[in-house]
């Protein structure tokens, strides 16, 4: 069998063809901030209790947790393509529900169908970034979760812009459209992966990999980059708040900290394939300038110290998170790349709520500095999670037989 050279393309394979896989990160990244953000600042037009609002918040992440690790499995068994492309059709049919969305009850069923569908098409489209890198797993991780920090970035933004013109019903057909037009763009260019042969795994075989330290180590990495992200889309805006910055303003530190990552993250993938960054030491500097941005945060005032926190902050985000991807790409057989990759997603939706509600319950008993203070000290001490570099899978066995 032969062997690709490290950085060589997987034959017959171009560049190109990997776009949709960006846009499909992006479309869930962005469908879940734009509504969630959309929803928290039209709760008292639409008359949301605060519980009401947490449920409908909430409801995304809920079935992203229960499902990403069996559609993940799905697309082992079946190939990523049709898993990809049912997801985003699903997602841009769940969209149309909050067209006319002016209870409660529909804009339940509406995220929870969102969720649900990005449960399909979030780890699919990881598994075939995986499957499709040729030897550069930090270079189109890399770019993967640039196109998704970018989803983060702009999604409350272009979502308020949406309700300010049309509403939820122009949110809700703008996402729509989305999922639509990326689910015909994977259809036509993303290369058929074939399922490969898998052998059969007992209970204890499943365990054992699950507990593994090049799967739990970059996992609990991704939960803690993940958390500290959930944590400072919530509070950092409300400390600029207090500092007597405007809505606009305190927005804006989202943004800055999304745009942060979502440069850095191309460069550093990059590095890591060139061997200029080893996965290790680069998830422990990540979580270390996570863990400084958050005690920055919380204990330094001044509306530029904020603005300096969510640059730190972002940039950790951007070098752990791609390393933390890439590893688990290349400690991982491609036979169960989708069940790998669903299953690490779970890891990240855990610490997305994780996060804000450890930063919120230590908040309410000793005030927001020391909230922030016990999610530095958990985001340091995943560090000491971080497994050393994977010997990589080779590419024959990691792309399989494709078909156009």
């Amino acid at each position: 069998m032969s062997v690709n050279p490290p950085d060589a393309l997987p034959p017959s394979i171009s560049a190109s063809r990997r776009w949709p896989l960006y846009a499909a990160g992006f479309t869930t990244a962005f469908g879940a901030h734009a509504v969630a953000a959309g929803l928290g600042a039209e709760s008292a037009d639409i008359g949301l209790s605060l519980l009401t609002l947490g449920i409908l918040l909430a409801l995304y992440d809920v079935a992203e947790v229960f499902l990403k690790p069996v559609f993940g499995a799905l697309s082992d068994r079946i190939g990523p393509k049709p898993v990809i492309v049912g997801g985003l059709l699903a997602f841009s049919a769940a969209s149309l529900i909050g067209l006319g969305a002016e209870q409660p009850a529909m804009l339940a069923a509406a995220r929870l169908g969102q969720g649900m569908a990005a449960s399909a098409f979030s780890p699919a489209s990881s598994a075939s970034v995986a499957r499709l890198a040729g030897g550069k797993t930090g270079h189109y991780f890399g770019r993967y979760g640039s196109w998704k920090g970018l989803g983060y970035a702009i999604g409350p933004l272009l979502g308020a812009v949406a309700i300010i013109a049309g509403g939820f019903s122009l949110l809700f057909g703008t996402l729509s459209v989305l999922g639509l037009v990326v689910a015909a763009w994977a259809l036509v260019a993303v290369p058929q992966l074939q399922p490969l042969p898998r052998p059969r795994y007992t209970i204890v075989d499943v365990w054992r990999q699950s507990t593994e330290r090049s799967f739990l180590g970059p996992t609990l990495v991704l939960a803690a980059a993940t958390g500290a992200l959930g944590a400072a889309v919530g509070f950092l805006p409300a400390l600029a708040a207090q500092e007597g910055l405007g809505t606009g303003g305190s927005v804006a530190v989202v943004t800055v900290l999304a745009v942060s990552s979502a440069l850095i993250q191309p460069r550093i993938g990059r590095l890591r394939d060139h061997g200029k960054i080893s996965d290790r030491p680069g998830m422990v500097t990540g979580l270390a300038a996570i863990s400084a941005g958050i005690l920055m945060a919380g204990l330094l005032p001044g509306a530029a110290w904020i603005y300096c926190a969510a640059v730190l902050i972002g940039v950790g985000i951007g070098i752990s998170t791609p390393l933390a991807f890439a590893h688990l790409a290349d400690a991982t057989p491609a036979e169960r790349l989708g069940r790998t990759m669903g299953s690490a997603e779970l890891g990240r939706e855990l610490g997305d709520a994780g996060g804000p509600l450890l930063v919120g319950g230590v908040a309410v008993a000793a005030g927001l500095p020391w909230g922030l203070g016990a999610l530095a000290l958990v985001v340091g001490a995943a560090a000491f999670a971080a497994p050393s570099r994977a010997t990589p899978v080779t590419d024959d066995a990691r792309v399989g037989p494709t078909r156009s």
